[in-house]
């Protein structure tokens, strides 16, 4: 899941300059999760096709996608002017603004998220969606948004654990 916001980052982005780019606040970074997910998804069940027909990431319908979907469709205007914050203003006039810009995103980026997924992950990512499967679709999106401010810090704390983990343009978590 750390992959999906680094692609983000890059995506009309002049330099691809990281370091120079404003981040993207919990709120955005949810919204940019929850328009991936149902693409990251469907990508999955493509992959894990060791799965049984009946796991909730091998379905290509049903309540359980229609959900993420749905929150998707909600989400796009935050995810948009969040994509915006992050890119070349020339290339968020043009493209952002198309019919085009969602799908060829998500295009993007789920195979990037699911491209290291080995078969001998598929049962850890099977049980993780099941017990995802009850939450609303923000909750989900909230635990990974959640867990890359972790990350990131982790990683501005020098941990050697997460030193591969890409630099995410996620604003840290606010302290509570």
């Amino acid at each position: 899941m750390t992959r999906w916001l680094a692609a983000l980052a890059l995506i009309g982005l002049p330099g691809g300059a990281l370091a120079q780019t404003p981040c993207l606040t919990t709120q955005e970074a949810e919204a940019v999760t929850l328009v991936a997910l149902p693409d990251i998804i469907r990508e999955t069940g493509r992959v894990c096709t060791t799965l049984p027909a009946t796991s909730l990431v091998r379905r290509t319908s049903g309540p359980f996608i229609a959900r993420y979907t749905a929150e998707a469709d909600r989400a796009w205007p935050v995810a948009r002017d969040a994509i915006a914050k992050l890119s070349d203003p020339r290339v968020s006039m043009l493209l952002l603004q198309s019919e085009l810009a969602r799908p060829l995103i998500t295009s993007l980026i789920a195979p990037m998220v699911v491209g290291r997924v080995q078969p001998s992950d598929c049962g850890t990512i099977d049980r993780m969606a099941t017990l995802l499967e009850p939450l609303p679709a923000r909750n989900t999106a909230g635990i990974i948004v959640a867990g890359l401010q972790h990350l990131k810090a982790e990683k501005a704390r020098g941990t050697a654990s997460v030193r591969d983990v890409p630099d995410l343009p996620v604003c840290p978590a606010a302290r509570r």
